[in-house]
């Protein structure tokens, strides 16, 4: 993986080629991130139980010969309590101002009511919408099913609905082809090569929050972001050293663990997934420091990559 994004030059393009972004939108929790990781084919947004787990716009890039596909997963839609929050909800925003298809992802459990003001916006759209049920394996029968697509139907009239469950992959490939059809023609926005939009560094931050979001409870993870100060690739091998930021004393005690354990355990499964990912033997350092209220401060939002 290459560590600046691959823009597509002037090179030549086959005739009729299709290309467009299609924005992945929804609340949080509905499996926005497993369906994009489904649709791009590699594990592009990190996946866990915990919600709010997408805190950036993340791009995952499918090329073929007649089309590229530019996936974009978005936080989920919320009510911001603080500004990172509200970078966070920036980012699902702008994923509705320039879209080629809209991804609207709920699921079966959801109240169609939830965040009536985003889904309105929605409903607006002069796009192609396709409103995506997931999580249908929890269902005991089709009964269930019709009812909820009444409901929807409701909220979003114009949206073409695709039931599928992104864990067990059903339906996922018809939504694929549908998203084929509605490509407008155009060039490439990115080097047929491009698997993402985000430096390499990006993914190893990813993978150790993650850790961070599976191996401690309540706010810890919520409180904590990654940043990888240096990034040493080789021929088979990468030195990675990242800082874990808490915003107190007591957090960043919590996340070291008693004989600094914990944060042992979140290194190694985090090595074991870098390596995978880059298919490359990986020494990892983390540190943990202590940066207080950063997620209402500008300046830090700014350095993490929340604010432009």
């Amino acid at each position: 993986m290459e560590e600046e994004k691959n823009i597509a030059g002037p090179a030549s393009v086959k005739e009729g080629h299709r290309a467009g972004f299609v924005n992945i939108v929804g609340n949080p929790n509905v499996g926005k991130s497993t369906l994009m990781n489904e649709l791009v084919g590699e594990r592009i947004s990190i996946i866990t139980s915990k919600a709010q787990t997408t805190r950036h716009r993340i791009m995952g890039i499918v090329n073929t010969p007649e089309y590229q596909i530019v996936y974009s997963d978005t936080p989920g839609v919320l009510k911001p309590k603080y500004k990172l929050q509200e970078s966070m909800l920036g980012f699902s925003e702008g994923a509705l101002t320039d879209a080629d298809i809209l991804l609207y992802v709920t699921d079966v459990v959801e109240d169609p009511e939830k965040n009536a003001d985003f889904l309105e916006r929605v409903a607006k759209e002069k796009i192609p919408v396709l409103l995506v049920i997931n999580k249908v394996d929890l269902l005991k029968d089709n009964t269930q099913l019709e009812e909820i697509i009444d409901k929807w139907k409701k909220r979003l009239p114009n949206a073409e609905i695709f039931p599928t469950s992104a864990t067990e992959n059903f339906n996922v490939t018809n939504l694929k082809h549908r998203i084929e059809e509605l490509l407008p023609q155009s060039a490439p926005f990115f080097g047929k090569d491009a698997l993402t939009d985000k430096p390499a560094r990006f993914f190893v931050t990813e993978i150790i929050r993650e850790k961070l979001l599976l191996n401690y409870d309540k706010e810890i993870p919520y409180s904590s972001e990654v940043i990888v100060e240096k990034f040493e690739e080789k021929e088979n091998s990468i030195h990675i050293m990242a800082v874990i930021y808490v915003e107190r004393d007591s957090q960043k005690g919590i996340i070291i663990g008693k004989g600094g354990e914990k944060i042992k355990k979140v290194g190694i499964e985090a090595r074991k997934d870098i390596e995978t990912f880059f298919g490359k033997r990986v020494h990892l350092e983390t540190f943990v420091k202590v940066e207080k209220d950063w997620r209402n401060k500008d300046n830090k939002l700014r350095a993490f990559g929340y604010i432009e």
